[in-house]
């Protein structure tokens, strides 16, 4: 793809405000119908039982969400504050009058991949209202500071609680400039990080070509992460090849996994948690595959919400063919230097990239794609579909499409809603255009378009 490619995507705004509104036990609700869909928005003065509904049709421009590189991504503006999440369509409220939210921030796991959980940085709680409760709108939990996002925390002991206060600031500058470039993020791997990263292996999990099991490796674990430390500070680390294995699929074929040696799981994961500080800023709310605090159910129920509350009566159910097998590395690493300038978090990235797999005692390079089954796979694989993908769906429901278009998207996995059924066919042609230029192809046999009869009456 030329450069000017890369530049054609327009910015993507937020919701904005209208006047109809309703009472029920949920948090407040907006949409925009042109290049929207609904929105959580926190309002600062109202209670868990406030909701609001409206939207504005055809909404061309939105203040201070302009830009003109289109791989840099803002998220969609909100009235109020999101410091807990970006979410785009909120989850079905609860019956008890609480909040629709059915995760903890605290409680991670990734769906797919790994079994532990992830460590995130410090998140404010929700602060309660005149009658004990708490209040939907997620507060700031401290003032922003002007501190450089590269330094450490000045605690004479590194402890959990400082590691978390170093990827805080960097989450705030991520949030204070949509467009800073990180120079200095390899240093945010410390030893503390990689040890906690180690305790969230699953213990009896496979071991990779090193043949190094979790016991093994925690018999001397100090020394092993001293050691490992050591090497990655003094670029002395080699990645490791994969272990080829497979799994079966519903539809009978077999699924490729890479298995990764344990050093590479323990550095991917504290590398993955780094990085994370950085893209949960940017990802959309419609993005919901293998996030903190977002499940496979959650997506389903922003799903129902959007089209419940929106007039869709086309759907088009797409799946990017072997998404994993064909992401492009040169276009990945491109991606990743929109925000990322520290060159030894690129060479890493770029070792597991290049490390191949290993597959009946044979070695086999990795000139395309990226592991599925790794620790930092699902990451990189929301990275390269963020800006592939995302970003450019965001600026065609805005300047093409004629009537509301919702999406939710799981991975390489995702559901488009139109109300009328032109806006479904340019889409889905202009999206196989699209993905061909970033080296992907929709799958044929698991794409398909659909008349959704329930709002035939409302085109």
């Amino acid at each position: 793809m030329k450069e000017s490619d890369a530049k054609s995507l327009a910015s993507y705004g937020g919701p904005e405000s209208c006047a109809c509104s309703r009472k029920t036990a949920s948090e407040a609700l907006t949409g925009v119908h042109m290049g929207g869909v609904l929105s959580r928005e926190n309002r600062c003065n109202q209670g868990a039982d406030d909701v609001e509904l409206c939207g504005r049709q055809h909404v061309g421009t939105r203040n201070g969400e302009c830009t003109s590189n289109p791989a840099r991504s803002e998220t969609s503006s909100t009235c109020g504050n999101f410091m807990r999440e970006n979410r785009e369509i909120p989850c079905s409220p609860s019956v008890d009058g609480t909040g629709g939210r059915t995760e903890k921030v605290h409680d991670r796991k990734s769906v797919m991949y790994e079994h532990g959980k992830s460590d995130s940085p410090i998140l404010p709680a929700k602060s309660l209202n005149n009658a004990g409760k708490p209040v939907a709108e997620a507060v700031e939990g401290r003032g922003l500071t002007k501190e450089n996002a590269r330094q450490q925390n000045t605690c004479r002991t590194q402890g959990r609680e400082s590691v978390s206060s170093a990827l805080d600031r960097i989450r705030q500058a991520a949030i204070r400039n949509r467009k800073q470039k990180f120079s200095a993020l390899f240093h945010h791997v410390t030893e503390e990080r990689l040890k906690d990263a180690f305790r969230k292996i699953e213990r009896k999990a496979s071991p990779g070509t090193d043949g190094v099991t979790w016991a093994q490796y925690e018999a001397d674990l100090d020394n092993n992460i001293r050691d490992l430390h050591s090497r990655l500070r003094r670029g002395a680390y080699r990645a490791k090849p994969s272990r080829r294995a497979y799994i079966p699929k519903p539809d009978g074929r077999m699924r490729p996994l890479g298995i990764a040696a344990l050093e590479e799981k323990v550095v991917q994961r504290a590398v993955n948690e780094v990085l994370n500080a950085i893209y949960e800023v940017d990802f959309l709310g419609f993005s919901y595959g293998f996030r903190p605090g977002r499940q496979a159910h959650t997506a389903l129920d922003a799903l129902a919400i959007g089209i419940r509350f929106k007039k869709i009566s086309w759907i088009l159910d797409a799946d990017i063919r072997g998404y994993f097998d064909s992401i492009s590395h040169d276009w990945m690493i491109r991606f990743l230097e929109h925000r990322i300038e520290d060159q030894r978090m690129l060479r890493l990235i770029r070792k597991w990239l290049k490390a191949g797999v290993i597959e009946d005692g044979e070695w086999k390079a990795s000139e395309e794609g990226c592991p599925q089954g790794s620790s930092i796979s699902p990451l990189l694989a929301n990275i390269y579909l963020h800006y592939v993908l995302d970003l450019w769906v965001q600026q065609w429901r805005q300047r093409h499409a004629r009537g509301d278009v919702i999406i939710v998207r799981w991975a390489d996995d995702f559901v488009v809603g139109f109300q009328y059924q032109d806006d479904a066919e340019r889409f889905k042609e202009q999206l196989g255009e699209r993905l061909r230029r970033f080296s992907l192809e929709l799958h044929p046999e698991k794409t398909r378009l659909i008349r959704f009869g329930r709002f035939a009456r409302r085109d």
